[in-house]
C-alpha cells in the first residue's frame, strides 16, 4: 500500500537526531535523506560503513525508514571543469556509503541552466548522468533526477527528453516544482511510467510552496493518478526551507507536513475503498 514520509529537509535547522525524532513523532515512518548540514559528505566517503551505520542506528531509534537519498549536485552541467569534476567525483565517492544505508534509491539535479549554452550545458549533464546511472548501478542503486525548477530538465517534455537519452535514467517526481509552472496534474501522466519516487507540497503558479490552504495542486486528482498508474511506495512530503527559491513561502514546517499527509491519507483510504 501507498505510504507517506517526511524529507529531513524541512528540518536542517536541527540536529539529526532531533530532525528525526520530530519527523517520528509526527507519525511518519518513511524519510527521505539529503546533502545538507545533516551530511557530512567527505566523512562518509571515507569511512562508508561507519557513517551509513551510525545513520542507522539513529534511524532505527526512531522506528523510522529510509525512502530516498537526495545528493545535490546541480553543477554537472557547468562549463567549469573544477567545479563539474568535483561534484562528479564526490557523487561516485559517495557510492559506497549510499549502498551501505542500503537506501531505495537516489536523486539528483539533471544540471542547471544559465551557465553558457544550452546545447553544451545539455551535453555535458547527459556524459555526467550516465556515467552516473553506470556507477550507481554498480551499488544496485537506481538514480533519478528531479525535473525542478530552474534545470535542464524542468519540464515534461524535457524531463522525457533526458530519459530518452540516458539510459537507465528514472525520475523523481516534485508535483509542486511543475505546479509552479503552471502544470495540471493530467499534464504529468507522461512521467508516470518513469516515476521512481514522489515528492509533494502545496503550491501555486510561481509559487513553488504556499501554505495548504493557498496552494492550487488537485491532491485528489494527484492521488488518482498515482494510484492508476501503480505507483504504491513512498510519497514524501518536502517542506523546503529554501524561502524565496521559485516564489518559495515561508510555512510552518510541522503544520504543513501533516495537513499534506492526512489529506492525502484520507484521499488514498477513499480510493481504496471503491
Amino acid at each position: 500500500m501507498l505510504q507517506f514520509g517526511c524529507h529531513i529537509w524541512g528540518f536542517n535547522d536541527k540536529p539529526f537526531s532531533e530532525a528525526l525524532a520530530t519527523i517520528a513523532r509526527m507519525g511518519f515512518r518513511y524519510v527521505d535523506l539529503g546533502t545538507g548540514p545533516h551530511l557530512d559528505g567527505a566523512r562518509a566517503a571515507k569511512s562508508p560503513k561507519h557513517v551509513a551505520a551510525e545513520f542507522q542506528r539513529e534511524i532505527d531509534r526512531f522506528g523510522l525508514n529510509i525512502s530516498d537519498l537526495y545528493l545535490m549536485f546541480p553543477r554537472i552541467s557547468s562549463p567549469d571543469v573544477v567545479r563539474r569534476d568535483h561534484e562528479i567525483k564526490v557523487f561516485e565517492s559517495l557510492m559506497p556509503f549510499a549502498a551501505a544505508l542500503k537506501t531505495p534509491g537516489i536523486t539528483v539535479s539533471p544540471g542547471i541552466v544559465g551557465l553558457d549554452s544550452e546545447a553544451a550545458s545539455w551535453r555535458r549533464a547527459t556524459e555526467a548522468l550516465r556515467r552516473w546511472v553506470s556507477v550507481a548501478a554498480q551499488h544496485n542503486l537506481p538514480l533519478s533526477i528531479e525535473p525542478h525548477i530552474d534545470s535542464l530538465a524542468a519540464t515534461p517534455e524535457r524531463a522525457l527528453r533526458m530519459l530518452a537519452e540516458v539510459e537507465g535514467l528514472q525520475i523523481t517526481l516534485d508535483w509542486a516544482h511543475m505546479a509552479a509552472q503552471g502544470y495540471k496534474p493530467d499534464s504529468l501522466t507522461s512521467l508516470l511510467p518513469y516515476t521512481r519516487h514522489v515528492q509533494i507540497r502545496q503550491a501555486a503558479p510561481r509559487r513553488m510552496q504556499t501554505p495548504f490552504e493557498q496552494g492550487v495542486l488537485d491532491m485528489q486528482r494527484v492521488m488518482a493518478l498515482l494510484l492508476g498508474s501503480g505507483y504504491n511506495t513512498v510519497v514524501t512530503i518536502e517542506v523546503m526551507q529554501t524561502i524565496g527559491w521559485g516564489g518559495a513561502m515561508a510555512v510552518n514546517t510541522v503544520q504543513e507536513a501533516l495537513q499534506q499527509r492526512d489529506a492525502l491519507r484520507t484521499l488514498r483510504d477513499q480510493f481504496i475503498l471503491r
